[in-house]
């Protein structure tokens, strides 16, 4: 597959993209997320274990959400297939497929055992401590967030997942669509990102402000309205929201990034 080089404005393009095919589907992407996120939840009762399915899982996730882009531009609607839909191809899909779960679990395995040496179990201890007490004041959160250590580990956990994101971004979508082997999409994953950075770093800034913005608007409306503690309801669905928007923006990136084999659709097309 060709790589693409775009302008910076294409970042801000991928988000509005990615609500307009929410909006065309909400349903359908609402109900993949909290399917998805549900799914997370039961397996984090398996100490680990768990943790290490979702990650495992998680680059199949990424383009299973793709692929439910793709369909929406098409005029379908994306069900509980897109996930299993990449494991129907040839066997070396599939294998390179389990390949980049695995790396990526053995990853996120290493950026948490980094994380809990660093923070030595602070930040969660006195979180469940503060939930458990009901007590949670802003002097509290702000003397636990001055401990260097939770900083540290803190600031380590977001650099790692934000580095590993880079060369895990595009590779199941070139796996998939791409032919390509892991190590082959890995490489190449790093090099649209690094070579669009300027579009990506407009991606997360627009996405950023959008977040920021819905967020701000729910509370100032709960205000208005003479509630604002409803702003604690109405907030978190709209993260749930976003999020879905997030990943329903992923295949915009992707095949901005790289030539799609055939001419992908895109909203302005007409569906035959």
């Amino acid at each position: 597959m060709k790589l693409q080089i775009v302008p910076a404005s294409r970042g801000a393009q991928w988000v509005r993209q990615g609500f307009a095919v929410f909006f065309s589907r909400p349903l359908a992407f609402m109900g993949l997320f909290g399917l998805w996120l549900l799914g997370t939840l039961v397996a984090q009762l398996l100490p680990w274990i768990g943790f290490l399915l979702v990650w495992g899982t998680l680059p199949l996730v990424t383009l299973g959400f793709m692929l439910a882009t793709q369909q929406a531009l098409q005029g379908r609607f994306p069900t509980l297939k897109v996930f299993v839909l990449p494991l129907q191809g040839p066997p070396q899909q599939k294998r390179a497929l389990w390949q980049l779960g695995a790396i990526y679990a053995a990853a996120m395995l290493v950026v948490a055992l980094v994380y809990v040496l660093i923070d030595g179990g602070r930040f969660q201890t006195a979180m469940q401590a503060a939930m458990a007490s009901g007590k949670a004041s802003p002097e509290s959160l702000e003397a636990l967030f001055a401990d260097d250590r939770v900083q540290l580990s803190l600031l380590w956990i977001t650099a790692a997942i934000s580095l590993l994101s880079v060369p895990f971004w595009h590779a199941p979508a070139l796996v998939y669509w791409g032919e390509q082997p892991a190590a082959k999409a890995l490489f190449f994953s790093t090099v649209a990102c690094w070579r669009n950075k300027g579009a990506f770093a407009v991606y997360v800034l627009t996405g950023a402000g959008a977040l920021t913005a819905l967020a701000f608007a729910a509370a100032l409306l709960m205000l208005l309205l003479g509630q604002p503690g409803l702003a604690v309801l109405v907030i978190p669905p709209l993260g749930f929201a976003f999020y879905a928007v997030f990943y329903a923006s992923l295949f915009f990136t992707f095949v901005d990034c790289f030539e799609m084999p055939s001419a992908a659709p895109t909203l302005e097309e007409p569906t035959p």
